[in-house]
């Protein structure tokens, strides 16, 4: 059996966090697929957890070396696009609210 490289061990670092915002990203897909309210305070403060949690990891990483802050950031980033566009798929905008009252 081989050692792992540097690079090997960078790569797994990355792919495991990216592995972790997916999960957070299905959580949010079955939150909107499912619930009738999807501002709910319960599961918002579920999902603060989870993105305080992966931005903890991701810290971690970048300390160790395993990973850049640039990747780091670039994790967070997409995550949080991705967020977006669910959100906007099921909650309607302020525009659009303002429009229906």
């Amino acid at each position: 059996m081989s050692t792992p490289t540097q690079t090997d061990l960078n790569q797994r670092a990355e792919q495991l966090l990216r592995e972790d915002a997916q999960k957070i990203q299905q959580l949010i897909k079955v939150q909107l697929e499912n619930l009738t309210a999807p501002k709910c305070p319960l599961y918002e403060e579920v999902l603060d957890t989870q993105m305080f949690g992966l931005s903890r990891e991701i810290d971690f990483a970048v300390r160790a070396g395993l990973i850049t802050r640039a990747q780091g950031r670039e994790i967070i980033s997409d995550l949080e696009q991705e967020l977006a566009h669910l959100y906007s798929i099921v909650l309607p905008s302020p525009t659009e609210q303002q429009e229906s009252e």
